[in-house]
């Protein structure tokens, strides 16, 4: 056989047998439209309270966030969708149509969190409507914990992923609500209000860190099968608990939300109807301050076991499906 058929056969062969290079291989992120939403922006004169301590402000950190993610998508192949580029006011309803508009495959929206207590510091991700509902955000809920946890925090750091109904009671957010049916969650990586997450956070290396978190997540996310995501109340409808918004949360009432909880908790040992009203009424206290919390999930927890023991029957099973649809584990188990 002549050399040169020899070579072209050594040419096929490598071609059909040998599998791609790493980087050649389909990433799961291929062909993905990601909608990215820097949350906030162009609002410096309106709310104040949306700074740390040294002056960083979040929606600049949103953005430097959104895109170093933007440029790692797009190397995976994704087509990234941007709701702001610059210190823009974009009207929410603005972000949440580019999705849709753009059939994305996932809305993903980049905020940092505030809280009056300084010592808080910890991911929140949340989610739109009740968990039985929408599974396929709260599978990327999950992986957005995960993935942010391991790279952003050290050890056992306690980890929120809550329905958007904790802190707007009534209807959730506007731009989850609007996109509903796209997998979408809104991502707090950390609070701005800690001092030392503040100067953490202005740091591009640490962006960088967060941006890639992100990715992580993502490839995660569209590596597992297609979650459902159901009519809104179709399965389940609860009354509005209604607590401390935005700039509510920066008050001194707020401050206290953990040692309401721990308060409310040595009470309700006591089993006694005086004590367990008090404790119920802290345990409420502790969660309208500061809603989305891990703690705020156990104080909806001992509400509906106090009400249970106070003979309110069906107070308290509307009090433990509040707590089962409005917060999630980040193990499924």
């Amino acid at each position: 056989m002549p050399k040169y058929l020899r070579f072209l056969l050594f040419v096929v062969f490598i071609l059909i047998y040998l599998p791609a290079p790493a980087q050649k291989r389909s990433n799961p992120l291929a062909g993905k439209v990601i909608c990215l939403d820097a949350g906030h922006g162009g609002t410096a004169e309106i709310d104040k309270y949306r700074a740390g301590l040294s002056g960083e402000r979040e929606e600049w950190i949103n953005l430097r966030v959104a895109l170093l993610l933007k440029e790692m998508l797009e190397e995976k192949g994704a087509r990234v969708l941007m709701t702001r580029t610059a210190d823009d006011n974009v009207l929410l309803a603005d972000r949440a149509q580019m999705a849709v508009d753009n059939e994305a495959d996932i809305f993903l929206s980049i905020h940092h969190n505030a809280t009056a207590d300084p010592g808080a510091n910890f991911p929140i991700i949340y989610f739109h409507g009740n968990a039985s509902e929408n599974t396929a955000s709260v599978t990327l809920s999950r992986q957005v914990a995960l993935a942010l946890s391991e790279h952003l925090y050290k050890g056992s750091t306690p980890v929120s992923l809550a329905s958007d109904h904790v802190i707007f009671a009534t209807a959730g957010t506007k731009v989850l609500r609007d996109t509903y049916g796209i997998p979408g969650v809104i991502a707090e990586a950390s609070f701005f209000t800690n001092p030392e997450e503040e100067k953490r956070l202005k740091k591009r290396g640490y962006n960088r860190r967060e941006a890639r978190a992100y990715v992580i997540a993502l490839e995660a996310f569209f590596s597992k099968p297609e979650q459902p995501v159901l009519p809104k109340n179709s399965l389940v409808s609860l009354p509005p608990f209604k607590a401390f918004q935005e700039a509510e949360r920066m008050n001194e009432t707020a401050r206290l939300w953990r040692r309401d909880f721990l308060r409310a908790q040595a009470l309700m040992a006591h089993k006694d109807s005086a004590s367990l009203h008090q404790a119920f009424e802290l345990f409420t206290r502790s969660a309208r301050s500061f809603p989305d919390s891990y703690v705020a999930a156990q104080c909806h927890k001992n509400r509906a076991i106090i009400l249970e023991m106070l003979g309110k029957k069906e107070e308290a099973k509307q009090e433990a499906l509040r707590s089962k649809e409005h917060f999630v584990r980040v193990s499924e188990k």
